[in-house]
């Protein structure tokens, strides 16, 4: 592994003196792809958007390629750049070679940003209804509104007004996000007039298997991309999806699901209908339902989902739930019995655990004898909370360097360490940790990962030890439990006795 050169004393006084007016892509800590195809509506923000990007990334040290050729999606491309922006996309811009490449890429550790349109896109993939959080489903005219900032310390937020009073276009969704997100802003619906929500999540954001999703609904005007307040809003997000800055982007407690899901609220289906119970949560259920059919939640992941619940009734044949990933046919995380309950108002709830892996929409697929086996009212998902963060997004550190490695996750990993350096991630609360992961190298001599809370002399959690690999480009994932109590940032301290330069951290996984 070739190794950085400190600079000379010479050479940092001549630097400083020398301005530079923008970072050339080879010197930028990480490069971005902004793709803004449109198959449908064109907005003509776009072209601002994109140089409003462009600024961002000369004024913050990132590098950007702006693109509309969806020929950009294949796995080798996109291995060069952390993040991609869906800059006001619309329709359906990729096909299914290109959708493959762009999900194993995020799902092994990429960034999505989506800015305004990007809900107005791809309604034929589930992945992508997942990924971006929600689809768009209408919007009033052009107006004034108040927008609410529900997290003041995530990057993309940061600094934002409580209450901001601005000009776009505001969409309604679909569905509502918020059980499977982390909500950043939200619309005051009593302040303009054409919204149909209630409750209105505007901007957020959520982990995607190994990488991270952003999305702002903002963004219709060509005069926001100009706003300096709208700039910051998308410059955090840009950072955060690249792996660039940390943040808590986990969706409520509760799981995927954040609690109960009304299951009429699906997103696709087969063969099923709602059906009117006055003894029902929200009055309504999926009934009419055979052996055979399915339903689809293309905004509940199933990454890290470890049991299912179901209220559930029949007065038919009752049946059995599978719970699925990515498809109906996709991968078998779990099933459960439904009993006859005697009455299609009379109702129960039955659980299970789930057992696969895998990280796409949820699927429910029915199964029994013949005719109506029963109605489904709500449900919710288990899961464990899992965070993955890019080793070198560290915001303090003693005696580390970020490491270029091409098969590294992002191309970068933590090198140059040595016995008694340590890395903090002062976004990542050690509140609540059960597990941690890291995918390692070393053509050193090996050594061990301490997790610490606070302070890298702080409460030792746990830690992992770190083998030789052969390489610093062989990768491999070590992992253990965590068993002491602590809430401050999450301290990494690198410890070993083989002299220099022990081993690389690419990324790192905690679980709580």
């Amino acid at each position: 592994m070739l190794r950085r050169l400190t600079l000379t004393a010479a050479a940092l006084i001549t630097a400083a003196a020398t301005a530079i007016p923008a970072v050339p892509a080879e010197a930028a800590a990480f490069k971005v792809l902004v793709f803004s195809k449109t198959a449908g509506f064109r907005h003509d923000s776009i072209p601002a958007g994109v140089q409003a990007i462009r600024d961002l990334g000369a004024a913050n040290d990132f590098a950007v390629d702006a693109t509309e050729d969806a020929g950009a999606f294949t796995a080798s491309n996109l291995a060069q750049y952390k993040a991609v922006v869906f800059l006001s996309t619309t329709g359906d811009v990729l096909d299914a070679a290109q959708q493959a490449a762009f999900q194993s890429y995020v799902d092994g550790g990429g960034g999505y940003a989506g800015v305004h349109a990007a809900a107005d896109t791809e309604y034929d993939w589930p992945y992508y209804g997942q990924l971006v959080g929600a689809w768009f489903a209408s919007h009033p005219s052009i107006q004034q509104a108040n927008v609410k900032t529900e997290d003041a310390a995530h990057p993309a937020t940061s600094g934002l007004p409580a209450t901001w009073t601005r000009t776009d276009e505001w969409y309604n969704y679909r569905t509502n996000p918020r059980p499977n997100v982390h909500v950043l802003q939200s619309l005051d619906e009593s302040s303009y007039s054409g919204g149909t929500m209630g409750d209105h999540p505007i901007t957020w954001c959520h982990p995607q298997a190994s990488g991270r999703a952003f999305y702002t609904g903002l963004g219709h005007t060509a005069e926001s991309y100009a706003e300096p307040n709208f700039r910051s809003l998308l410059l955090g997000g840009i950072r955060y999806a690249a792996g660039a800055v940390q943040a808590d982007c986990a969706p409520p407690s509760g799981g995927p699901g954040g609690g109960t899901i009304e299951a009429e609220s699906y997103t696709s289906q087969s063969g099923v209908q709602p059906a009117s119970h006055g003894t029902a949560s929200g009055g309504t259920t999926v009934g009419f339902i055979d052996n055979g059919d399915w339903v689809g939640y293309a905004s509940v992941g199933t990454a890290g989902a470890t049991g299912f619940t179901a209220r559930v009734s029949s007065a038919g044949a009752g049946g059995t739930i599978q719970v699925r990933s990515g498809s109906p046919t996709g991968t078998l995380l779990g099933s459960v019995a439904v009993p006859v309950t005697g009455g299609w108002d009379t109702f129960t709830t039955v659980s299970t655990t789930l057992t696969g892996s895998a990280s796409g929409p949820l699927y429910l697929v029915f199964t029994g004898g013949s005719g109506s086996l029963f109605d489904v009212d709500t449900f919710s998902l288990t899961t464990s909370a899992t965070t993955t963060v890019e080793g070198e997004a560290y915001t303090s550190q003693s005696g580390v360097q970020p490491a270029d490695h091409a098969g590294a996750s992002g191309g970068r990993t933590v090198g140059y360490i040595n016995n008694g350096d340590w890395a903090a991630y002062s976004g990542v609360s050690t509140s609540g940790l059960k597990s941690f992961g890291a995918r390692v190298s070393s053509a050193g001599s090996g050594g061990t990962i301490q997790v610490r809370s606070g302070s890298a002399t702080g409460t030792l959690l746990g830690s992992v030890n770190v083998p030789v690999t052969g390489s610093w480009d062989t990768f491999r994932t070590v992992s253990g439990t965590l068993t002491g109590s602590a809430s401050g940032p999450l301290y990494l301290v690198f410890t070993g006795s083989g002299g220099n330069y022990l081993f690389d951290l690419d990324s790192f996984t905690v679980t709580r």
